[in-house]
């Protein structure tokens, strides 16, 4: 089960390779995102470079996108470089101006890049964890923050080898 989870399965397909009820499955799944979710680092103080970007997860699409889509549910990432902040235009990010940070932001109609100026490293996390997340066809509320969670984990962590060794790990001192 863990290696199928490392691959990325679905909890519905692993349940069928494996040869377990779908529930099985998915408790267990459930389970390693809770491992995952207890075992993050604690949030700290950041320096230096640091990326800033919001998507907005799930809801309705008719007619609407983005900020203004009924039942999307926001997420404000960071992603930590090497010495200013950048974030594209969003009219929240007027906070950081206030404080002793240099604020670049990047206007997305106009350009993606100005210089060395970009938000790419964000913005490739947010691509790896919409996609991740769109295989499940729909996530509980409740367990979204797990599945935020296992994303930043997987990109974080993202050889496979390793991951697979530290949530064997974590699962052995679970069980121990």
């Amino acid at each position: 089960m863990i290696e199928l989870f490392i691959a990325g399965s679905t909890a519905r397909t692993a349940a069928h390779l494996v040869g377990v009820n779908k529930s099985t499955a998915s408790y267990y799944f459930l389970r390693f995102r809770v491992l995952i979710h207890s075992h993050s680092e604690a949030l700290e103080m950041f320096d230096g470079e640091v990326e800033v970007d919001e998507l907005y997860f799930g809801g309705r699409r008719k007619s609407k996108r983005g900020r203004g889509a009924a039942g999307k549910i926001p997420v404000f990432g960071l992603l930590k470089c090497n010495g200013r902040v950048y974030t594209d235009t969003f009219i929240s990010y007027n906070a950081p101006d206030i404080s002793e940070f240099k604020h670049y932001r990047i206007n997305h109609s106009k350009l993606f890049a100005n210089k060395y100026n970009h938000i790419s490293g964000i913005e490739n996390f947010w691509n790896q964890a919409k996609r991740q997340i769109r295989k499940f066809n729909g996530i509980p509320k409740e367990h979204f923050h797990l599945f935020l969670k296992e994303c930043k984990w997987r990109f974080n962590s993202s050889n496979p080898k390793n991951q697979l060794k530290q949530l064997n790990q974590w699962v052995r001192r679970e069980m121990g």
